[in-house]
């Protein structure tokens, strides 16, 4: 199990350790960072963050059994009067936790406090197309696929591409992550 809480100054060294990469660093976060990851940008990044009525929730993911910071998530883009938002920087940073369901867990939690405190319609997200397994996280989530946005993101010498992915509110079961069949 997991539980999400605000993600603050005094986690910036565990997720610059985590971003020890710029190909690491391009998949997290697209090209909102640049690299080395560095503690000014981390405090631009959270500056108008987790406040009431704020556009952007930035998380750090506990572990609850061993009470261990493994990951991150945000939830951003918060169109209240659209009801939509967008999940970003998704990362389970600590490598002996990957691969146990962690990823899904987070997805979870982030979409309750989308649906249920937030109220939103539709959140998004966006991922590239050679990660295989974050897709299926989501797809089990109960996103779907909308749309691939072709050589988006150039990384040394090649093009990535992106699966722009969305859940609605009606299609989620509520945090079980067995997909909703949509009744039309």
């Amino acid at each position: 199990m997991i539980t999400l809480q605000p993600f603050k100054q005094e986690d910036f060294s565990q997720l610059i350790e985590w971003i020890d990469s710029p190909k690491l660093l391009l998949q997290w976060a697209g090209p909102t960072f640049h690299y080395p990851l560095t503690i000014e940008q981390l405090e631009n990044y959270i500056k108008n963050a987790n406040q009431k009525n704020a556009d952007t929730y930035i998380y750090k993911v506990i572990e609850t059994e061993t009470n261990t910071v493994v990951g991150h998530i945000s939830l951003g883009r918060m169109d209240r009067k659209n009801q939509s938002a967008r999940i970003g920087k998704v990362l389970v940073g600590v490598q002996k936790s990957r691969g146990r369901g962690i990823g899904q867990q987070m997805i979870k939690e982030v979409l309750k406090l989308a649906f249920h405190e937030h109220k939103l319609h539709r959140v998004s997200l966006g991922v590239y197309d050679f990660n295989i397994s974050a897709i299926a996280c989501y797809e089990k989530a109960g996103f779907n696929k909308e749309g691939l946005l072709r050589d988006i993101a150039k990384f040394e010498n090649d093009y990535w591409s992106m699966w722009e992915m969305s859940i609605l509110k009606s299609e989620w079961d509520g945090g079980s992550c067995v997909p909703v069949l949509r009744k039309n």
